[in-house]
C-alpha cells in the first residue's frame, strides 16, 4: 500500500500540472484581425489615400469622403479574400500576409485606375490645338 501511494502521487503531480499547463495552454492566433485592427487599417488606408504621400505625388491623391468609401471597400474584399482562404490548423501568419498583400494590391489598382481616368478625361475634354490638328491629319491619311 505504501508502494502505491509512492506510485500514485507522481501521477497525480504530473496530472495536476498537466491540467495547470492545459489552462496556461495559450493559444496564440493573430487572425483574424480584432475590428479595432480593422479599423486602423481602414484610418491608414483613408490618410494614404487622402493625404501627401509618395503615392499622392506619383497618381494623385483622393477627396477625402471618397477615400472614406475606398478604404472600407478595399479592407472588406480583402478581408473576405483572406478569410476564404484561412485555414483552421493555421496561426494566421500566412492569411495575414495575404490580408495585406490583397490591401496593398488594392489600394495602387484603385490609385492607378483614378489617375487613368483623370488623365484620359482630360485630354478628351481639354485637347490641345496640336493634338486636335494632329487627330485631324491622322484620320485625313487613314481614309
Amino acid at each position: 500500500m505504501a508502494d502505491e501511494s509512492k506510485d500514485s502521487k507522481p501521477q497525480d503531480i504530473q496530472q495536476e500540472t498537466t491540467k495547470k499547463l492545459d489552462k496556461l495552454n495559450i493559444s496564440f492566433s493573430i487572425w483574424p484581425p480584432t475590428q479595432r485592427t480593422r479599423d486602423a487599417v481602414i484610418d491608414r488606408l483613408i490618410e494614404t489615400l487622402s493625404t501627401p504621400s509618395v503615392l499622392s505625388k506619383r497618381y494623385g491623391s483622393l477627396p477625402s469622403d471618397e477615400a472614406s468609401a475606398t478604404a472600407r471597400r478595399i479592407e472588406d474584399e480583402a478581408f473576405s479574400n483572406a478569410s476564404s482562404a484561412a485555414g483552421a490548423d493555421d496561426d494566421g501568419i500566412e492569411i495575414l500576409q495575404a490580408y495585406s498583400r490583397e490591401i496593398s494590391k488594392r489600394m495602387l489598382e484603385t490609385v492607378k485606375a483614378k489617375a487613368a481616368k483623370s488623365g484620359s478625361n482630360a485630354e478628351i475634354s481639354v485637347p490641345s490645338p496640336d493634338t486636335a490638328s494632329e487627330q485631324i491629319s491622322t484620320v485625313d491619311s487613314e481614309s
